[in-house]
């Protein structure tokens, strides 16, 4: 009778571990499907071309960052990525936000693999830093957004804030590439559920790196001037 419940427990196991295998392939599946066709969504709504100015797609870990005028924006930027960019890509965005239901949680983890940050200092319990550089580490790109929060002015640019600078001190060799999105903040206007289908753009300019000895305002305002030249209007665009 023993060896008899012994047994039984042995098969319930092995039983639950393939289960677990299963579950675990069957979400793999689903993240996939689910990210071709937020690809494809994207694509056919705004027709969106990726313009690759001074700088060619490379698996190779780099920091996109990009202006922030709609919600859309990451998604549109890690769409318009050749897909074997794409697949080692992952977008920087707040934990607050993808963790709020199960469904968000899904896509946040299973679609983007996001590198989730806690935007309330109170509620860390790891460094935003350490964490996006341990995401380099692991040979992975990044989707970031200086400005921080999304630009509802007239301006072009909000001001940077400080956390690509520490980031780029951090890991001071990797490469930093600013990507301009254009026309997306028409697309999905701040309060609209339903997106207006118009042609967007994502322009990829030329990499830099934090530089020896440069301080943190002067790579601010280098960083955000390199953003600024791919804006449609910019002086190389109108020359």
């Amino acid at each position: 009778m023993r060896r008899s419940a012994r047994r039984g427990r042995v098969v319930a196991s092995h039983a639950g571990r393939g289960g677990t295998a299963i579950v675990r392939a069957f979400r793999r599946l689903a993240a996939r499907a689910l990210g071709l066709g937020i690809v494809a969504f994207a694509r056919l709504l705004t027709a969106v071309r990726g313009i690759y100015v001074g700088m060619f797609p490379d698996t190779a870990p780099r920091v996109y960052f990009a202006n922030h005028a709609s919600n859309g924006d990451f998604v549109l930027l890690w769409a318009v990525l050749p897909p074997w960019v794409r697949a080692r890509t992952r977008p920087v965005a707040a934990a607050d936000y993808w963790m709020r239901s199960a469904l968000r949680a899904f896509v946040g983890r299973e679609v983007f693999d996001a590198v989730l940050i806690e935007r309330d200092p109170a509620a860390r319990t790891e460094d935003p830093v350490a964490q996006m550089a341990a995401a380099l580490d692991a040979g992975a790109s990044l989707i970031i957004f200086p400005e921080g929060r999304r630009n509802e002015t007239d301006e072009a640019l909000l001001p940077f804030k400080t956390g690509i600078y520490h980031l780029s001190a951090a890991r001071p060799g990797t490469e930093l590439v600013p990507v301009w999105i254009a026309n997306l903040n028409r697309v999905l206007p701040r309060g609209h559920v339903v997106p207006v289908p118009l042609i967007c753009t994502v322009t990829f300019g030329a990499p830099i790196r934090l530089q020896a000895g440069e301080g943190r305002d002067a790579f601010l305002a280098r960083a955000r001037a390199a953003l600024l030249d791919l804006a449609p209007g910019a002086p190389e665009d109108a020359a």
